[in-house]
């Protein structure tokens, strides 16, 4: 039977409001001007739905909103991106999840979060022709939502396995949770683990990236990739352990990044390309998002992608 979606994206699914970056975090009872303040999607699996889209791929969503304006424009939003929107739940008891993010020159992000309608969320009404109606089963989010529990999200990914689809896995990792517990029953079904180096940090007990990323795989999942920020990424996998440079821009705006790169390094898996071109297209695809505002406003599409990386070098190396 041939499949209807190139990627099922599952998981959380957030309303986005994005601050220009300010100069300094206002004194108690002061007030901080910016230039622009916009709204737009956010969430792993939301965001990695509207990019992949954006790149041509079909692409659907699982997750859940609430019955409020925030929930009505992320419908309307992912729905004009061309997300299908068919397997988007709706709560009529909790609001749709939302996050701040505060943008501070020279500073890391600051978040503001409303877990919402995500709380919910457990993957539960995903049904098995779903799942085989898509080449890759995309689960984002993993540890933040405590109903989407790794015999939830094991589930979903032995109905892929069973049927021959790629399996992608994200955490978020909230700051008291037993991480390993959560991962230790799901990385064996995991065919690709995307993690950040802090993550991995966290996950692993290692500072080195080289070691977090042995450390991941030794946990089950087929390869693992480690984002690594300005210092580029590594990833290793059953016969390739390589690390990769970046694609300088100027940022203005770091949120969505690792889900962009994520949406790229899919976009050569589903073209069938080799993991180096993968990394490649992965990375160009994160530089394309912190070029503006909001985490998939100023990604690439397909050809800016593709014309990208054909003109422009990035450093791919062995470990």
């Amino acid at each position: 039977m041939p499949r209807l979606l190139d990627c099922l994206c599952a998981g959380i699914v957030v309303a986005d409001t994005v601050c220009q970056p300010i100069a300094r975090i206002p004194p108690q009872g002061g007030l901080a001007k910016t230039e622009r303040v916009e709204f737009s999607i956010g969430g792993c699996s939301a965001n990695l739905a509207v990019d992949l889209a954006r790149l041509g791929c079909s692409a659907g969503i699982s997750g859940c909103v609430g019955d409020d304006l925030f929930g009505r424009e992320v419908r309307d939003r992912l729905t004009a991106s061309g997300v299908d929107v068919t397997n988007l739940e709706l709560s009529t008891t909790a609001p749709t999840s939302s996050t701040f993010v505060l943008n501070v020159v020279g500073e890391d992000r600051r978040f503001i979060h409303c877990v919402g309608a995500n709380a919910e969320y457990d993957g539960a009404r995903v049904t098995e022709e779903a799942i085989r109606n898509a080449k890759v089963l995309y689960v984002g989010g993993f540890c933040l939502l405590d109903s989407l529990t790794p015999d939830c999200v094991v589930r979903l990914f032995r109905i892929a396995r069973e049927n021959g689809i790629t399996t992608v896995l994200n955490v978020v990792l909230p700051e008291a949770a037993d991480t390993v517990a959560w991962l230790k029953p799901v990385l064996p079904w995991t065919d690709y683990f995307f993690t950040n180096d802090d993550e991995a940090g966290r996950i692993t007990g290692q500072t080195v990236p080289e070691r977090q990323a042995e450390g991941l795989r030794s946990m089950g999942t087929k390869t693992a990739v480690v984002t690594l920020g300005e210092r580029g990424s590594v990833l290793i996998g059953p016969e390739t352990r390589l690390k990769a440079g970046i694609y300088p821009v100027k940022a203005i705006d770091g949120t969505g990044t690792g889900d962009a790169f994520a949406a790229g390094f899919l976009f050569g898996l589903l073209r069938g390309e080799t993991v180096s071109q993968c990394l490649k297209y992965g990375t160009a695809m994160g530089a394309s998002c912190v070029r503006s505002m909001g985490a998939t406003t100023g990604v690439f599409n397909n050809v800016e992608l593709v014309e990208f990386v054909r003109a422009h070098s990035l450093s791919t190396e062995s470990w």
